[in-house]
């Protein structure tokens, strides 16, 4: 297992430089940036600032000195902002963590429970039920979504808050200050969940239809198992093997997916200054965003890949 873990370490490293050359590469050749859009410029502050920042260089030589300040952890200069990319990111990126990781928990569980449960009956009035509810959450479009609820719940019956992460004008610390966060959380964990938990619940019901309909499995129930260890101890972990591969793409798709949800609802994330950013054509930002996006793509994928080979010992020898 340590030797597997190795090699797809080691596999990271080139994947990596390959994604901060596209990335570069993909900002690089857009036409127009943060000053070329600032039209109160003159042409000749216009270049003074480009020489500054260094936009008239060769496109290796940037890209080198970008590569080489990457590697020393810095992530370059906000042109809208005026502060290095890394402390911006650092303002916000620990807030969009907190509402991935816990819509992350709530639609994994609700996928997990639901999916075994539909498995387990299907074709039964409850399996219908939940198919015709997991197509309604998907079919709304997200923007669309977000607003309903907030008409729903915040302004109809003003159960919850519109948005933020606290209260207006609010300096309340401790206890507190976590029910505040905790109650500005639920619209958007709900969007969330409601977009993200009907695809995963379907691929968690077929993967379970699939294995129940094995011959270890009958012969389990031969043996004379009790249903409950038969479905969870034998069934789940042989149907969540094709699931697992798509553990990889969820963190970097919530965060990217949440970039519209995190602005309807103003919530101070990542994806809120990202689309700020991208308005602006503010290039330091979004390649950094970007490449944060990249590096939680191939972490996950690594994850996904562990864990599958933790699932399937015959993995570890591929």
């Amino acid at each position: 297992m340590r030797n597997f873990i190795l090699r797809r370490l080691l596999q990271t490293l080139p994947m990596l430089l390959l994604a901060s050359l596209l990335i570069f590469l993909l900002f690089a050749k857009t036409p127009g940036d943060f000053i070329d859009g600032n039209i109160t410029l003159t042409a000749q502050r216009a270049a003074e600032l480009k020489a500054l920042y260094g936009l008239d260089r060769p496109l290796l030589t940037r890209y080198l000195h970008w590569l080489w300040q990457l590697m020393q952890g810095d992530l370059g200069y906000s042109l809208q902002y005026q502060i290095p990319v890394s402390q911006l990111l650092n303002q916000y990126i620990w807030n969009s963590f907190l509402l991935a990781s816990v819509a992350l928990v709530f639609y994994w569980g609700i996928a997990l429970t639901v999916g075994v449960v539909s498995a387990m009956k299907p074709g039964s009035l409850f399996d219908h039920l939940v198919s015709v509810v997991i197509f309604a959450a998907m079919s709304f479009p997200t923007f669309f979504l977000c607003l309903l609820l907030i008409k729903w719940f915040a302004v109809d019956l003003h159960w919850l808050p519109v948005g933020g992460m606290t209260n207006i004008g609010s300096d309340e610390g401790g206890w507190a200050y976590i029910m505040q966060v905790a109650a500005h959380l639920i619209l958007p964990v709900l969007a969330l969940v409601m977009l993200q938990a009907g695809s995963l619940t379907r691929y968690f019901r077929a993967s379970m239809i699939d294995v129940v309909r094995m011959d270890f499995i009958r012969t389990a129930r031969a043996k004379g198992l009790r249903e409950g260890r038969v479905i969870f101890k034998h069934a789940l972990r042989n149907a969540l093997l094709p699931i697992i591969t798509l553990l990889g793409f969820e963190l970097p798709g919530l965060f990217s997916g949440a970039l519209i949800t995190e602005k309807v609802f103003n919530w101070p994330g990542a994806g809120h200054i990202h689309i700020d950013s991208l308005a602006a054509r503010d290039y330091p930002v979004l390649m950094g965003f970007t490449l944060f996006l990249a590096v939680l793509t191939i972490l996950g994928n690594l994850l996904a890949d562990v864990l599958y080979a933790w699932a399937d010992p015959r993995i570890r020898v591929a």
